[in-house]
């Protein structure tokens, strides 16, 4: 390094492939709904939510079994670690900083919430239900209806409050954090490691559980048949 240059740098993958396509397919499909969910369009709206339903899924697994940053064990910190983070006190490294962590933790949780209340609601005018209903009570759909669509605020805020995030990194801190989602790399230190990937193995696995259980709940989820002897 010559005398009076800055740090070496180089550039690593800090998002591999099923991180970056989870990301712009759920912006897609989440777009989607409240399309659709607007125009009244509830069989397409059903199908879009089965598939969404589907990617939730695929991304809690992934969080255990994938990538080194897509893992919950590496981002989900401690009440001390984040208060730490938000007093500048702690510097994380490559991945969610522990605020992230958990905005992506509440993010699954209420996409979850909402796929699982869309499954079992039936429609306002009575004539279209989610492919579950048929387990639950008429008062527990009308219920899920209602939550339902109560829910959907609280994950715009949420949708919300990850733009501004992004806007504020961009333009306080000047971080794109926009890039490496694309991209899938970004500069660090030339000393940082770069973050052990996920086996294809594990992606497969996965996916394939993640689109058996779509399927199955987008069938209605049939219960297996009384054992007559």
């Amino acid at each position: 390094m010559r005398r009076g240059a800055g740090p070496e740098r180089r550039s690593v993958r800090v998002w591999d492939a099923p991180t970056r396509l989870f990301h712009w397919l759920l912006a897609l499909l989440v777009a989607a709904m409240w399309v659709t969910g607007e125009e009244r369009a509830i069989s397409v709206h059903t199908q879009i939510g089965v598939a969404l339903f589907g990617l939730v899924v695929f991304r809690v697994l992934w969080g255990f079994v994938g990538s080194e940053t897509a893992r919950f064990a590496r981002f989900l910190k401690g009440p001390s670690t984040v208060w730490a983070y938000l007093c500048g006190r702690y510097v994380h490294g490559l991945g969610h900083n522990p605020l992230g962590g958990w905005s992506v933790a509440a993010l699954l949780l209420v996409l979850l919430a909402q796929c699982a209340l869309g499954l079992v609601a039936q429609d306002v005018d009575g004539m279209e239900s989610g492919p579950l209903s048929h387990l639950v009570s008429y008062e527990t759909s009308e219920a899920a209806r209602i939550w339902h669509h109560r829910l959907f605020d609280a994950l715009l805020i949420l949708v919300g409050l990850h733009l501004l995030a992004i806007l504020w990194y961009f333009l306080g801190r000047g971080e794109d954090l926009v890039t490496p989602m694309l991209n899938g790399r970004t500069q660090v230190p030339a000393d940082t490691p770069e973050p052990r990937a996920g086996s294809k193995t594990a992606f497969a696995g996965a996916a394939v559980a993640a689109v058996a259980l779509a399927l199955w709940v987008g069938a209605g989820a049939p219960l297996p048949a009384p054992f007559t002897p």
